[in-house]
């Protein structure tokens, strides 16, 4: 059965009633990611943005990840990435976080399953400093979808607003470009390289506790290119809830799964 608080769902371990597709539909759930996936029906979620934990010893307020070997690592990525197959639609797009060092593995494992698309460098503003080795500035974002062909992609919605560094004209008219009072400016494709990303810092409003928080401008990136208006976005990673409260934010549905319950009401309050 399904039990329902005044903001999470609980599904219970024995004998759990038939969870249609609907019951899901703007529901953070509380549960181990690997318990939960297996009793949710097929083919529900449109977009999957995953945030797993990095292969890195993490202690979630009390739930620690600990470092593991190279090859455990990869079986706990298969793992993860089996179970939730089969809830994705044959037109789904799949998001994967990582850093560098997990990013070897996760992409290799994601090209046996999916049809890899990219991989996105996003730049973050800070880290600790490193005296035998070079800060780690970065983290990437792999892009795939189940269908090579039969998948959404809106690059309109997510084109770059850049600054005409040299304006060409044409016929004494801007080409391609536009002249305002605040400057000359172009509306770009995007790369797979992002520089206009701010992590959450302490004082700002979406910043909780999070040892490994994402940012809303990140996600809504991912989104915005990637679904549709009323589309379900799927995080079976949820953490403090970033990807539902953006979807919730661009009009989607979301379904989110947390082991830590103290999470998933950092994740409600971010909602209302």
């Amino acid at each position: 059965m399904c039990i329902r608080d005044s903001s999470c769902l609980y599904i219970s371990k024995e004998k759990p009633e038939p969870i249609t597709c609907e019951m899901l539909k703007n529901q953070l759930i509380v549960g181990d990611t690997f318990e939960v996936m297996p009793k949710l029906p097929e083919a529900f979620v449109d977009l999957l943005i995953v945030d797993p934990p990095y292969n890195l010893r993490k202690d979630y307020h009390g739930n620690c990840f600990n470092e593991k070997k190279a090859e455990e690592y990869r079986q706990y990525t298969e793992q993860w990435v089996k179970a939730v197959i089969p809830l994705l639609k044959p037109t789904a797009t799949v998001y994967v976080c990582c850093d560098w060092k997990s990013s070897m593995i996760i992409g290799d494992v994601l090209q046996k399953h999916f049809r890899l698309r990219n991989r996105i460098t996003w730049q973050r503003e800070k880290g600790r400093g490193a005296k035998e080795n070079w800060k780690n500035g970065m983290e990437d974002i792999w892009f795939a979808v189940k269908d090579r062909k039969n998948y959404y992609f809106d690059v309109e919605a997510v084109k770059m607003r850049r600054r005409v560094i040299a304006p060409y004209r044409e016929n004494g008219q801007p080409k391609d470009w536009e002249c305002t009072e605040q400057g000359n400016f172009r509306s770009t494709y995007p790369s797979n390289f992002w520089d206009d990303i701010s992590i959450p810092f302490w004082s700002m409003p979406e910043n909780t506790d999070h040892p490994t928080q994402k940012p809303e401008k990140l996600y809504a990136k991912l989104i915005l290119a990637s679904s549709e208006v009323g589309d379900v976005v799927f995080d079976p990673f949820m953490g403090s809830g970033t990807a539902a409260v953006v979807a919730k934010k661009l009009n989607r549905n979301f379904c989110g799964i947390e082991l830590n319950e103290e999470y998933c009401l950092w994740a409600a309050k971010r909602l209302l």
